[in-house]
């Protein structure tokens, strides 16, 4: 029965994503068909990035409760999160509409991973960096920590050049700032913390050709196309 219930936490094997009814203002055609994409898919040096923030007077299971129901309201407001209509659940597909530095972006991500305690997203082709990225909440003493986990790297060379200029410090911001507003919206007062390792400092070269799938260089194009048809 045990396993029965592990299995249904865990999303069903896909070979692309299959995106359903867009909400308005969401983009759905760079995530649309597209494989989803692991550590060893990407092309950049790889990280594993911790975030913590202590919270006071909740549980494990009320912390991750609010953080599924309420996930995109914790987010900086340059990007935006619609989440799948179903929730957070395994195989369920979420837009993302944000920036990767000055540039708009339009991406994605699959719920590989949801039980009480956790839930993680897998990245698709095209997505800034391909990996896991897994939010979770434990208890520690007389207090629990929500916690924020990405093992990743850049998906392709534009993106990882971005990374070492920009990105790296970007997602230290995203996550840190994501976790002071849960903290604060659960009423507790603590600053979060922040570690980076760099597990892997080669880059995957094999995988160059990722930069086809940039969903960043694919979006801009639509843009152009969408500009010369209208004329504006």
């Amino acid at each position: 029965m045990s396993g029965a219930r592990d299995d249904d936490n865990w999303a069903k094997p896909v070979e692309r994503l299959e995106v359903g009814a867009v909400p308005e203002g969401a983009k759905g055609q760079t995530v649309q068909g597209r494989k989803l994409t692991g550590p060893l898919q990407g092309f950049g040096q790889m990280w594993q990035k911790t975030y913590q923030v202590r919270i006071d007077g909740k549980n494990p299971e009320e912390i991750i409760a609010v953080w599924k129901s309420s996930y995109g309201r914790f987010w900086p407001k340059t990007n935006r999160f619609y989440a799948p209509i179903a929730g957070i659940k395994p195989g369920e597909v979420g837009l993302i509409t944000g920036k990767t530095g000055p540039v708009k972006l339009s991406t994605g991500v699959m719920v590989l991973y949801a039980d009480d305690r956790s839930f993680t997203y897998m990245t698709p082709e095209g997505h800034p960096f391909a990996g896991w990225i897994t939010f979770s909440a434990h208890e520690q003493e007389d207090h629990s920590i929500a916690q924020v986990s990405a093992l990743i790297r850049s998906n392709d060379p534009i993106y990882e050049a971005g990374f070492m200029a920009y990105g790296n410090r970007a997602e230290d911001k995203m996550w840190t700032h994501t976790l002071r507003e849960l903290a604060k919206h659960l009423g507790s007062p603590h600053e979060p913390t922040a570690e980076r390792v760099k597990v892997d400092k080669r880059r995957e070269w094999k995988n160059f050709g990722n930069i086809r799938r940039n969903a960043m260089l694919t979006g801009m194009f639509r843009r152009k196309a969408k500009r010369d048809h209208t004329g504006s």
